[in-house]
């Protein structure tokens, strides 16, 4: 493996997630239905006035947002009422909209997710917190045999509009179950819709989306970035939400974007990856290569026109994620990028991905995640004829 010496990335660069490009390369080195309870009154909040704003506030301002337009959704887990979650996601809206509305659980995972089972079919729309992603294994066989199911069990009778948020990856140090990449579990289980925003543009709106969604949405939120900035207008979000269809229908037919456009080779990575696709572009730059990126956002459904288009442009792929790569989200989608570019690539496509292996202590993670030269490595190795 390479030991190259990578630069910062242009710091007048104004992509949304190049907030978080620093960070990544850093660590390369070291509704209304029976039962839904009333709107409470709201205290004033003042507006949030166009500014530098975390993903974390971003998602906060989804929640809010949500809680406002429908009487039916409601959001509860565990330590999101008092506490406002461990990550302050939930921060201040029980104190807004009510305890019926945002309320704290038993540290039960199944019966979090079972409650929201019955709360859905009443016609209610819940958003649970399964707090880290290990710990939402106890809930899966609730969301795999009825959350996902019911639905198509009842012939379309009966909507499951559940969204599931789950910090997941790693990045922030976790130790044993607090930091997994879980997310081919869930793509795995026909029924669920997979989405994972990289910036904090994206988590605002597709929250918003997977809250409207009549499926069950499993809403995969990357720990590492819930304090990267962008300098975004929340109210406008707001506003560009609730006055078209775009995010919605990324969640119906799949919502990749080019994050990054380049002309040699395409990088294609979701949620925690992407700041580190981002900075490994910005480094080839200056090698003299240009690598476009491919942000996926949304993993189920999968966006094939995007990421085909980027890859017949540029003939050669790397996908990167944070998961282990046998049977992967990243070897799915290796597999569909080979299908359908196969005439138009110059080298197969290549995967960067954790290792198969349990996720490693808090000192070693930092050997398990992809790193900027781990992908450029990988580049190199795209049978380049020069």
């Amino acid at each position: 493996m390479s030991t190259r010496q990578t630069t910062s990335p242009d710091a007048g660069s104004v992509d949304a997630v190049e907030t978080a490009v620093d960070a990544a390369r850093e660590s390369t080195t070291r509704a209304g239905g029976a039962g839904i309870p009333g709107p409470r009154p709201e205290s004033p909040v003042a507006p949030v006035p166009p500014g530098p704003v975390t993903m974390a506030k971003a998602l906060n301002a989804a929640l809010a947002d949500a809680l406002a337009a429908d009487a039916g959704v409601v959001v509860f887990g565990e330590d999101v009422g008092t506490l406002g979650g461990v990550f302050r996601i939930t921060d201040g809206l029980a104190a807004r909209f009510g305890t019926e509305r945002c309320f704290d659980t038993p540290l039960a995972e199944s019966g979090i997710a079972g409650m929201s089972v019955g709360m859905a079919i009443n016609g209610m729309r819940p958003v649970i917190e399964m707090q880290f992603d290990a710990f939402a294994y106890p809930a899966f066989e609730q969301i795999a045999s009825h959350v996902a199911k019911m639905r198509n069990r009842t012939r379309g009778a009966v909507a499951m509009p559940i969204v599931i948020r789950i910090p997941y990856a790693g990045g922030i140090g976790g130790v044993e179950h607090h930091c997994d990449s879980s997310e081919a579990y869930y793509a795995h289980t026909p029924g669920l819709k997979v989405v994972t925003p990289a910036t904090v543009t994206d988590a605002y709106l597709l929250l918003r989306a997977a809250i409207d969604s009549d499926d069950p949405v499993i809403f995969m939120e990357p720990k590492k970035l819930y304090f990267a900035k962008d300098r975004v207008d929340l109210d406008a979000l707001k506003e560009q939400y609730e006055s078209g269809d775009g995010p919605r229908a990324a969640l119906e037919s799949g919502g990749a974007a080019v994050a990054r456009t380049g002309t040699d080779a395409t990088l294609i990575a979701y949620g925690p990856s992407l700041p580190t696709a981002m900075a490994a572009a910005a480094a080839a730059q200056e090698e003299g290569r240009s690598l476009e990126v491919v942000d996926v956002r949304t993993i189920v459904p999968f966006d094939d026109a995007t990421v085909a288009a980027s890859v017949a442009k540029t003939s050669r792929a790397v996908v990167i994620t944070e998961e282990t790569g046998f049977a992967s989200v990243a070897a799915e989608i290796t597999a569909r990028v080979q299908q359908r570019c196969f005439h138009s690539l110059a080298a197969p496509v290549l995967r960067v991905t954790g290792f198969d292996i349990p996720y490693p202590a808090p000192k070693l993670e930092h050997h398990f995640l992809p790193s900027v030269d781990r992908i450029l490595d990988a580049v190199d190795d795209l049978q380049w004829e020069d």
